[in-house]
């Protein structure tokens, strides 16, 4: 010890460097010479911090000293480690918080928070002990996966879930036994559920209080439905592998953080913009190529599960259903065509951007509900969600609307998680999930696909 306690102070704080974060709090104690030097020494607690974790966004402006920030993350990673539940259990809160902001921090690739978060999150029973207390799981496997004990830690779960995983594949190698397997037909039932369009929540994945906060719950059984239709439909279709197309639902945390989305090149005969002066100001970069997901019930399907088989009360969730469901995977061009101030009930610290463009089906020639002139609007709401509202125009006339909130916030890569329905809110449907995601910033001529007649249908 006095070796060490002898070195100089640069030496010793480049040994310092060289300790697990999780020790330095046992070895300042060890004497008063070294707490004082590793309590005092910020340069050694940033560079730990930035060794592990990418830059926070308000690494200048936050009161919270590079020690600070560590502690927390430090505290995060013992419990998360931890085998003891009792410990996870009381630490549930500040485990949900703090990953869901270090991941809205993360880079946009080679994220050092990325690799960190999901390194933590594949470690045994971390999956089951945090991502899965909302109220969806304990419906599906009351006696394996226990509801959080309050409604806001339930949303931080839920919130949790869609920054982590996407893909069934990734859900089922982290959480025994398969659980989309069996969280699926529940998820299905949400979304399906049409008493649970609202007014009051725009009928899109925001709270039913008329806040336009968004619903983590409502995002994450999209996401489940969309997750697990896509396996099937990729297990189908023997062209479809991984990609840059779907490369925001890859990776663990991928894509979650404000402008992280990254343009790729598209082969083709490049389409100008028609505004560019429009794009030069449009914060949410809406100009270019999107990929998007749209599933739905056969009509009968979905009158039968809403107003047949008896009333069911309106607290409670309707039985799962594993009825299949019609898939289309659809390319979108979107074009800027106006922008305006922020209106009165919307987020005074971003523009209101109009767009307009095409909607073309990937598999089908002729597909008249995926064919279609598309327009909408992109927004911030009072609680900084980024809300993208979409029209489906057929002849001239809006036929489908959709409401959809960006995971992520701002450009971030993940996409738009929401729900379609009739434009006039019909309560009698129809209705279903839907998400979209931008994969290039340029646009090219596009060509038709040959036809193909067989409508791809989801099968449990």
């Amino acid at each position: 010890m006095a070796e060490l306690l002898d070195q100089p102070p640069e030496v010793l704080h480049h040994i310092l460097l060289n300790v697990e974060p999780t020790d330095l709090a046992s070895l300042s104690k060890t004497c008063r010479y070294l707490h004082r030097v590793i309590q005092a020494d910020e340069l050694l607690w940033k560079e730990i911090y930035l060794s592990r974790l990418d830059p926070p966004a308000d690494a200048e402006d936050a009161p919270l000293s590079w020690r600070e920030r560590m502690a927390k993350v430090v505290n995060m990673q013992k419990i998360l480690l931890s085998e003891d539940a009792e410990i996870k259990a009381k630490g549930l809160e500040e485990v949900l918080t703090k990953s869901v902001e270090l991941a809205y921090q993360a880079a946009a690739s080679n994220s050092k928070t990325t690799d960190f978060l999901a390194d933590l999150f594949q470690k045994s029973n971390n999956a089951n002990d945090f991502l899965c207390k909302s109220s969806l799981f304990s419906l599906a496997r009351p006696e394996s996966w226990t509801v959080a004990p309050t409604e806001a830690l339930c949303q931080l779960s839920a919130h949790l879930h869609p920054c982590l995983y996407m893909t069934l594949a990734t859900i089922a190698a982290s959480i025994p036994p398969h659980p989309v397997r069996h969280v699926h037909p529940y998820a299905r039932a949400r979304v399906y559920d049409l008493r649970r369009y609202t007014a009051a929540n725009m009928w899109g994945p925001f709270l039913d209080d008329g806040s336009q906060r968004v619903d983590w719950e409502k995002v994450l059984a999209i996401m489940i439905l969309l997750a697990y239709n896509h396996h099937i439909y990729t297990e189908r279709r023997s062209s479809s592998g991984s990609s840059s197309i779907l490369r925001p639902w890859e990776n663990a945390f991928s894509g979650i953080a404000p402008n992280s989305f990254v343009s790729c090149p598209l082969s083709g005969t490049p389409t100008p913009t028609l505004r560019p002066d429009l794009d030069a100001i449009d914060p949410y970069g809406v100009t270019g190529t999107w990929m998007r997901i749209v599933c739905f019930l056969d009509y009968n399907d979905l009158f039968s599960f809403n107003f047949e088989g008896g009333r069911v009360p309106p607290d409670r969730d309707r039985d799962p259903i594993t009825t299949r469901e019609a898939f289309r995977l659809i390319r979108l061009q979107l074009r800027v065509n106006a922008i305006e101030e922020p209106g009165e009930e919307d987020g005074k610290n971003l523009p209101v951007v109009h767009f307009e463009g095409t909607s073309r089906s990937t598999f089908m020639a002729w597909d008249p509900n995926a064919n279609s002139r598309i327009k909408g609007t992109v927004r911030q709401t009072p609680g900084g969600a980024i809300r993208w509202t979409t029209f489906s125009v057929f002849h001239g006339e809006e036929r489908w609307r959709s409401e959809g909130v960006q995971v992520g916030g701002l450009r971030s890569a993940r996409g738009i998680f929401g729900n379609w329905f009739d434009k006039d809110y019909d309560a009698h449907g129809p209705a279903g999930p839907t998400a979209f995601w931008k994969i290039s910033d340029e646009m090219v001529e596009e060509k038709r696909p040959a036809t193909q007649l067989v409508q791809i249908f989801m099968d449990d």
